[in-house]
């Protein structure tokens, strides 16, 4: 099972669809770019109830039914916490990173600038998250949630997301020269 300290993709693959049934069954499906939705929706419903009721996607989210703020944004905090504690963890395991931080790929096609680096990132998880609410739930909600209740609008979510970025990949890193 182990292997120089990591553990198999096949048995965290396993733990992690018996830890997302357990968590579906205690709570309901997971997502995370939904609560960004439930607390806008939540806070125009306090705010001007009236246009929140009155418009068809704010209508949906923000009651009372809903997970509740507190707990939506747990799960995004515990992301951030997560993802943390794991570089730390296994920072000896990661890709090989220029002098200042990025990786070498990156800096060898488009250099060292911090601020392009950040508007790509930003770009790209903007149009994620747009296609992942286009098809009707968010990003998480989709891969991990959908897929595993075995939703249609997830697996096109997913074919057309790993597609995507198989083809932007070949595109941004091909031979230039």
């Amino acid at each position: 099972v182990m292997q120089d300290s990591i553990i198999s993709w096949k048995v965290a693959g396993i733990a992690l669809g018996l830890l997302l049934t357990l968590a579906t069954w205690l709570v309901k499906p997971l997502g995370v770019s939904t609560q960004f939705v439930v607390t806008d929706a939540a806070v125009v419903h306090s705010v001007a109830p009236e246009f929140a009721e009155d418009n068809k996607y704010l209508a949906k989210y923000g009651e009372k039914t809903d997970w509740g703020i507190g707990y939506g944004w747990m799960l995004v905090l515990g992301m951030f916490v997560g993802g943390g504690i794991c570089a730390r963890v296994f920072s000896n395991k990661q890709p090989k990173v220029d002098k200042g931080s990025m990786p070498i790929m990156w800096v060898q096609n488009f250099g060292s600038s911090h601020a392009k680096r950040f508007a790509a990132a930003f770009l790209g998880g903007v149009l994620l998250l747009f296609g992942a609410r286009l098809a009707g739930g968010c990003t998480s909600g989709h891969m991990i949630s959908g897929m595993s209740q075995l939703a249609v609008s997830s697996f096109i979510f997913g074919i057309c997301t790993f597609g995507a970025a198989i083809i932007m990949a070949k595109i941004l890193y091909r031979k230039r020269g």
